[in-house]
């Protein structure tokens, strides 16, 4: 809310909304719907999750305001799916028959599974990067994502893939987030190839946490974001990964936009996240900075 001066000198109230095209603006009237800007979805103001969030210190710096649920549509943003269980169900048949079509060759148009076609995985698998030993250096990154200034994360769903390195990266986070007191709700793990993808993406899903970490080899992964993104609440944005994740290849997998907000730590040190159909990576001098 910012104050503004009237004919007459007196102050007058203005509200910064989240226009149709993602800009923020000023308004004389309060926002009617709440958002989140790195998750991309919006719910009304009382909604009991996001208010359970910003409680914990979460979601303020993320937090949007739009005028009505055109606009944030508008936006590109999706309806949450607690407070508004009946709109997210209707954006959510929406994406799964957007997801049948293959976004990099729209085959299998008729198809309803968000799976990757082996014809996509096999044009791209001389060019993925292979899981590597974590470094201390990532480690250390990752877990400043998670810990860092405003964030109170308490409990986390752990995912991976079962290579060794992988499962090596998955414990080491294991064993060092619950000696700091950290909770860990889950580990699921789950291979390169599957009939489906559900019971990999029910398992993580399962609880609600107040983050996901991921360990994990970009085919799998990217099969799994898409069955998490059409058939579960997963948030990206409230999920980090290690290293063997930064790559372009990985949003060209899943799909545009299905794991927008996705943030992870580099062999280095440094950062990297996803937005949109981009991985851009930062050094370490700017994480620390």
């Amino acid at each position: 809310m910012i104050p503004a001066q009237a004919d007459g000198g007196e102050p007058v109230r203005t509200y910064t909304l989240c226009g149709a095209d993602g800009q923020p603006y000023q308004s004389p009237t309060p926002g009617a719907l709440g958002g989140h800007r790195r998750g991309r979805l919006y719910g009304r103001l009382d909604c009991p999750s996001a208010l359970r969030a910003i409680a914990r210190g979460h979601y303020v710096t993320q937090r949007v305001f739009f005028a009505d649920e055109a606009t944030a549509v508008a936006a590109g943003y999706r309806p949450c799916a607690v407070c508004l269980p009946a709109d997210y169900a209707r954006w959510k048949a929406e994406a799964r028959k957007h997801h049948s079509m293959n976004p990099i060759t729209e085959q299998d148009a008729d198809s309803r599974s968000p799976l990757i076609s082996p014809a996509d995985l096999a044009a791209h698998a001389d060019d993925l990067p292979l899981p590597r030993p974590h470094t201390g250096a990532e480690l250390i990154s990752l877990l400043g994502l998670l810990t860092g200034p405003r964030q109170r994360i308490e409990t986390v769903a752990i995912g991976h893939s079962r290579d060794e390195d992988s499962r090596t990266a998955a414990q080491a986070f294991h064993d060092v987030w619950t000696a700091r007191g950290g909770r860990v709700l889950t580990v699921v793990h789950w291979p390169e190839t599957a009939a489906s993808w559900l019971r990999a993406a029910r398992r993580l899903t399962a609880e609600t946490p107040d983050a996901w970490v991921i360990a994990a080899s970009v085919p799998g992964f990217a099969q799994l974001a898409r069955r998490l993104r059409t058939s579960t609440d997963f948030d990206p944005a409230r999920t980090v990964a290690f290293a063997s994740l930064n790559t372009s290849r990985l949003p060209t997998l899943a799909g545009p936009g299905t794991l927008s907000g996705l943030r992870g730590a580099s062999a280095d040190g440094g950062t990297w996240d996803v937005r949109g159909a981009w991985v851009t990576s930062y050094p370490p001098s700017e994480v620390n900075a």
